[in-house]
């Protein structure tokens, strides 16, 4: 592509050669022809010489018409055909400053509103420049040339050359006053060729007519919140008297206001006073540029309050509490409604009444609520403990009045307890407990319990203690406050003959201190302990029996009676053991023994062993038993009769008997052995003790049956030595005196006598043992006696004077 630059408005000769083209060589038998065409321009305004191949132009060129020309280019034969091309070739028309600069109009009227700020452009001045813009040629600088009248200030206004800005300066920002001067006229000059001295210049006036400022502070504005009156009615209008003036407004904090461009101001949407109370609005009066003329306007608008809102209770994070016993008037808790309404207003000021109460109090409502204060008080004294309150209240605006708005408010209240309840004891009387003396210490006696009706469990917390009938601490309490419970417990050993009982008086008090009631003594109640001789397992009056009785005794011979040892002991109740024959029997009560069959029968025995059994009767577990021994002795033949007269006694063999006494022994007398030859065996026999008072100090005879008694010692002790005890024997009316031989003696664990040894002759007596002991000392003291002489006579030779000994002679 090919460019070539022609200037505009040529003065010189034409054709006006313009560039040689470098046009290839091309093959052709005949001339050729270069040819220049351009659709847009008038046929030969361009052309080129075939032979030289310069480009030129035909007439003058005016950029104004048309700043640029596209030519193509070719090259053909004789005969029109195409060798080359076609080829783009752009024709520039160069611009040159041939247009004089002109004002848009030849005379300006503007208004300039007072207060206008310096530097602050209210007017801009506009001419245009025919020539090639960007360039020098269009470069245009504006000036005033002169201000009529040049008051207060010769230079009241300043233009901005490159602009055309018109604005004040300082002096004329500060010394414009309407009243003084009203009107200026300004010769104002535009030119071309940029700050070049040379150019194009045109001239033109400006008007100016100054005006009073309006552009002054509103009042506040006060709009009803929820008002419908939105855009584009306005509620407030601004003016900026001067011309060429753009409104724009901001709102602090960001609300729903704009401002149109005659300065009307509107809403948007509409105000919601809880949302946003103030609102300031600034609005700025700019010109063109956005530049403001002065200061902004700051309107304030209060948005007005409408009772919109009811007033709003807050629920509690817990319920409200009371205490019992509470007295009337007492503030229990203070509803805090609030209305989001403003709170200078009556459409804030809210009152109280209470609509209902669950449950239902014993006079209607048990609380009162003020009208004015919200506060919640007692009414009713007689709150329950535990009882949960739930009171409805109505909380309405206006005061009350018609039109207001209203809400219900929900109180809970709890009522808590109070230690207004003593203990008290579920019985006055606890006993009588029985204890046996030997009841050993830490035994359980009793347990007395206490009930309180609080319900606080810090108030039903008990204290027990023994105030009375234990003046030695034989008892001691283990309480357990929070189950009421209290255990009397053994402290101390029992003594039946000191304190055979006692009354303990216990005494329950509350660990907290009581309330609202009188001072009545605490409460107490009275445990009865009866103190019992221990009770032991009967001891009979023999560890072990024997009984030595001939094997013809008849069934239902008493034996002997079994007993106990103290004549004071409790009832028995007696049982037999071990009676593998059947022979024997007990009497349960009277503990006789009585045989009950005829003995012997079976298997002969020398002996038969048997176990007595004796309990309690009122204690089956206190038992205890004792042997029974049956000797029995097999009867003689009877002896041939001889004559009809009483037998002559016959000596009795030696009985032994144990000295002390430690167990049941004796003889068994039989008076068959004595019988005479005319007696008749029917009869029974009769034993007697001789009436010698030392016999009937030392020995007792007891009838065992009608044959046979029994022998046996008074005293635990008798002197060993043989001894012959006079017994009568009376039978079928007649009566002898019998000597029973008998020998007390010491016995060895086996129950043999231990005999009496003599002393062996030859053998030294206790005497003489003596005097040769002490002829024996005295021999000894006499040989000590002459040697402590010898050595006395010794120690006096050697002790001697120092004098009569004689000096050595020294060599």
């Amino acid at each position: 592509e090919l460019h070539v630059e022609v200037p505009e408005n040529y003065a010189g000769n034409f054709p006006l050669y313009l560039k040689k083209l470098k046009l290839p060589p091309v093959h052709s038998e005949g001339p050729t022809v270069v040819h220049v065409a351009d659709d847009e321009v008038t046929e030969g305004l361009f052309g080129v010489e075939s032979d030289s191949g310069f480009l030129f132009v035909t007439r003058p060129l005016d950029r104004e018409e048309q700043a640029q020309y596209t030519l193509q280019v070719t090259i053909t034969a004789e005969d029109g055909s195409l060798l080359w091309g076609p080829q783009s070739l752009i024709v520039h028309v160069k611009d040159v400053n041939d247009h004089v600069p002109e004002f848009t109009k030849a005379e300006y009227t503007e208004t300039l509103s007072q207060g206008t700020h310096a530097d602050i452009p209210f007017f801009y001045l506009s001419a245009i420049d025919g020539d090639e813009p960007g360039t020098a040629n269009s470069d245009l600088r504006y000036h005033i040339l002169s201000q009529t009248p040049a008051q207060p200030s010769l230079d009241m206004f300043q233009l901005e050359a490159r602009t055309g800005g018109l604005a004040l300066t300082e002096k004329g920002s500060s010394g414009l006053d309407p009243t003084t001067v009203s009107h200026y006229q300004l010769l104002v000059q535009v030119k071309d060729l940029g700050d070049q001295a040379s150019g194009h210049r045109t001239m033109a006036t400006v008007n100016i007519a100054v005006v009073a400022n309006t552009w002054l502070p509103h009042d506040s504005i006060h709009l009803a919140e929820n008002l419908q009156n939105l855009c584009p009615s306005s509620f407030t209008h601004v003016h900026w008297s001067g011309g060429g003036v753009e409104y724009h407004l901001e709102s602090q904090p960001p609300g729903p206001f704009k401002v149109n461009e005659e300065g009307n101001i509107c809403m948007t949407q509409e105000l919601d006073r809880e949302m946003q109370d103030k609102y300031l609005l600034s609005v700025w009066a700019r010109n063109v540029e956005g530049l403001a003329y002065s200061d902004p306007l700051v309107l304030t608008v209060f948005v007005t309050d409408e009772n919109d809102n009811p007033p709003n209770c807050l629920p509690a994070d817990s319920p409200s509490e009371v205490l019992e016993l509470s007295p009337s008037g007492m503030e229990v808790t203070r509803l805090q409604a609030t209305d989001a309404d403003d709170p200078t207003s009556p459409n804030a000021h809210v009152v109280y009444k209470l609509l209902s109460q669950e449950p239902a109090g014993s006079e209607g409502f048990s609380f009162t609520v003020d009208h004015d204060t919200g506060a919640v008080m007692v009414q009713d004294t007689s709150l329950r403990a535990g009882e949960l309150y739930q009171l409805l209240v109505l909380a309405a605006d206006l005061a009350g009045g018609e039109g207001g708005l209203s809400s219900t408010c929900e109180v809970t209240i709890k009522v808590l307890d109070v230690n207004d309840h003593a203990p008290v004891f579920t019985a006055s009387q606890y006993g009588p407990v029985s204890l046996s003396e030997d009841t050993e210490p830490g035994t359980q006696v009793a347990t007395v319990t206490a009930t309180d009706a609080d319900l606080d469990p810090e108030y039903t917390l008990i204290d027990f203690s023994i105030v009375e009938g234990d003046p030695n601490g034989t008892f001691v309490l283990v309480p357990d406050p929070q189950s009421g419970h209290a255990h009397i417990r053994l402290q101390k050993k029992l003594d039946y003959t000191s304190a055979p009982s006692y009354e303990l008086v216990i005494m329950a008090k509350n660990l907290a201190e009581l309330v609202g009631l009188r001072m009545d003594p605490p409460v107490t109640a009275t445990v009865t302990v009866l103190v019992e001789e221990p009770m032991w397992p009967p001891v009979l009056s023999q560890e072990s029996y024997e009984v030595t009785i001939p094997d013809s005794t008849p069934p239902g011979t008493i034996l002997l009676t079994i007993g106990p040892e103290d004549p004071q002991s409790p009832p028995l109740r007696f049982s037999m053991m071990n009676d593998s024959e059947g022979w024997l029997s007990i009497e349960e009560h009277s503990g006789e023994v009585r045989t009950a069959s005829k003995l012997g029968s079976g298997q002969p025995k020398e002996t038969y062993t048997v176990q007595v059994v004796a309990e309690i009767t009122d204690h089956p577990n206190l038992t205890t038993t004792a042997a029974l021994v049956l000797h029995i002795i097999r009867d003689p033949p009877p002896p041939a009769q001889k004559s009809p007269s009483l037998p002559v006694p016959v000596p009795s063999t030696l009985q032994i008997l144990c000295t002390p006494q430690d167990r049941p022994q004796g003889v068994i007398i039989s008076g068959l052995q004595q019988r005479g030859e005319h007696a008749d065996d029917d009869d029974p026999y009769s034993f007697t003790l001789s009436e010698d008072p030392t016999v009937q100090r030392e020995w007792r005879l007891r009838t065992l049956n009608g044959t046979h008694a029994y022998l046996t010692m008074a005293l635990s002790w008798l002197e060993p030595q043989e001894y012959f005890v006079p017994v009568f024997l009376t039978h079928s009316a007649q009566t002898q005196k019998l000597r029973i031989r008998v020998m007390v003696c010491v016995c060895n664990s086996e129950r043999r006598c231990l005999l009496k040894v003599d002393r062996m002759k030859g053998m030294p007596t206790l005497l003489s043992a003596v005097g040769i002991m002490v002829g024996t000392l005295v021999a000894i003291g006499f040989f000590l006696i002459l040697i402590f002489s010898h050595l006395a006579l010794a120690r006096k030779k050697v002790a001697q004077p120092r004098d009569s000994i004689p000096l050595k002679a020294s060599v």
